[in-house]
């Protein structure tokens, strides 16, 4: 392990002639398409890395029906992308990149992962055919590449670490429009150890490591892979059977059709996307839950009419909007990531969270417009302040004017929102260590009252102007540990800016 190893070097005429004359065995067959299904993936999880957009997770990626030996192609994904900047650096140096060769360059990063390994092989394709015949020349390059840098293997040469993920509990929500909870629990029981979750009532908790991906329940549809915070979100909005909901940004479509869970299929979900990638993921979400009462708006939230007609009966609206998705980075194996290990983390990308912001303000604004609306859910998978706090802060006196109030959604959940403005104990965040995933869900309700939100004092938007931290005792009691020491450092660096770089004339206004 950790170089090339030369006894596994064949001879080209012999060995490739063979392998020309017989057919592949099944071992060689699974592998080949394995590679190739491997690059398709890689490709997609670089170009959206590189331009900041992905489509979606690696997890997601490989595990779509279209992935036919999905544990394979996950383990190539990742351990491709492990290795990868090594990869890089010995493909450049040994100048083995041609302009063929470069159009399939995620195809010659999977096999090269194979080779530098020392794993077997076979002559079967191509681009493999094409480096084993490299194998003296990359050899070298190794070799010299060990002794520069002082190390043993190839191992020592990673400058990522493994995994930074903690264990944790797998979840399962069950689809009742499908199965319910009790058969659910015992037919997962018959190979698991099955407790339901104290919270969410259609989900249950199974032990760390526990893989459902092949399981028959999964297939179809019974049973959905869904993190506990994620399954808080439909649970906050709280649509009950023959309202009508529109669940603005909706793709992949776990909370849409969990909405439809919740109304016992009755009613009416109208689920807008934008993007036709995810559109068709939506539709295959929906395909798989028996959903009937889903209709699939391919458009873009922003541009729907609050006056047309066919909305005039929506009552209730999800919005998940796009986000940095730095709450669930782990789970998606970000750390595997180029932009992670060159120190372009979407965490140190202030414009791109400031675009981001900029959108779900406008999103949440609109979303306050639909004239029927009674409830509004605001979530992100995001631990960053101005995607969440900031974002409901800044709306709070137009969702005031269209008679709208902070909620407090699972009242007993003990981590609430940053102490940034008197109201945000209402808020909800789940903390990515303690509880495996970011999230940060907002509940607006509308009222009749005059005065809906706390009302906030001169001394509080005075401290607020200028950096001061509100005392909302409730708030500050309930947050994470970690959020908090991460919100204070953050707060106390941006007090000792403006005192450094505010004008005196400035600091004392009111």
């Amino acid at each position: 392990m950790g170089r090339v190893n030369p006894r596994t070097k064949p001879s080209v005429a012999g060995t490739a002639g063979k392998s020309e004359s017989r057919r592949m065995s099944n071992a060689d067959r699974s592998a080949y398409f394995a590679r190739r299904e491997a690059a398709k993936i890689l490709r997609r999880v670089l170009e959206g890395d590189a331009h900041r957009r992905a489509v979606a997770s690696i997890k997601s990626l490989v595990y779509a029906p279209s992935v036919r030996n999905k544990k394979g192609t996950f383990a190539l994904v990742c351990k491709t992308l492990k290795y990868l900047p090594i990869i890089k650096e010995v493909l450049e140096a040994a100048d083995l990149l041609s302009n063929k060769w470069k159009r399939q360059k995620e195809l010659i990063y999977v096999i090269m992962y194979d080779i530098l390994l020392g794993q077997k092989t076979p002559l079967a394709g191509d681009a493999e055919k094409f480096l084993m015949r490299q194998q003296s020349a990359l050899q070298s390059v190794v070799t010299q590449l060990l002794s520069k840098r002082k190390a043993n293997n190839i191992e020592d040469l990673i400058a990522r670490g493994d995994n930074p993920g903690v264990s944790r509990p797998r979840f399962i929500r069950v689809n009742t429009l499908k199965m319910d909870v009790h058969a659910a629990i015992q037919e997962l029981g018959k190979r698991y150890a099955v407790q339901k979750d104290d919270m969410v009532p259609d989900l249950l908790v199974l032990p760390p490591g526990s893989d459902l991906h092949d399981h028959p329940l999964v297939a179809d549809g019974s049973i959905f892979m869904q993190g506990k915070a994620s399954s808080m979100v439909a649970v906050a909005l709280d649509p009950k059977p023959g309202w009508e909901v529109l669940d603005a940004c909706s793709a992949p479509g776990n909370k849409t059709v969990h909405l439809a869970s919740l109304m016992n299929g009755k009613g009416r979900i109208i689920a807008c996307e934008l993007n036709e990638n995810r559109v068709k993921r939506l539709q295959h979400t929906i395909e798989l839950s028996g959903a009937s009462n889903i209709e699939v708006l391919h458009g873009d939230f922003l541009a729907l009419d609050p006056k047309d007609p066919s909305l005039s009966k929506v009552r209730a609206i999800l919005l998940d909007p796009s986000c940095s998705g730095s709450g669930t980075a782990a789970a998606r194996l970000d750390h595997l990531l180029p932009s992670h290990v060159e120190g372009k983390s979407s965490g140190d990308d202030h414009e791109r969270l400031d675009k981001l912001a900029a959108f779900q303000r406008k999103a949440l604004a609109h979303a306050f417009s639909f004239p029927a609306v009674e409830r509004i859910v605001y979530s992100t998978c995001s631990i960053h302040q101005v995607e969440n706090e900031d974002v409901v802060q800044s709306l709070l006196h137009l969702a005031e004017s269209h008679g709208f109030q902070l909620e407090t959604p699972f009242p007993q959940w003990q981590r609430r929102g940053l102490p940034v403005f008197a109201g945000a104990n209402h808020l909800l965040r789940t903390d990515p260590i303690e509880d495996k995933e970011g999230f940060f869900i907002a509940l607006f309700k509308k009222q009749n009252t005059t005065h809906p939100f706390p009302q906030i004092s001169s001394r509080d938007k005075s401290s607020r102007n200028h950096g001061g931290n509100i005392r909302n005792s409730r708030a500050v009691a309930c947050l994470p540990t970690s959020m908090f020491k991460m919100w204070m450092h953050a707060h106390s660096k941006r007090t000792r800016r403006r005192k450094i770089h505010t004008p005196s004339e400035t600091r004392t206004r009111s």
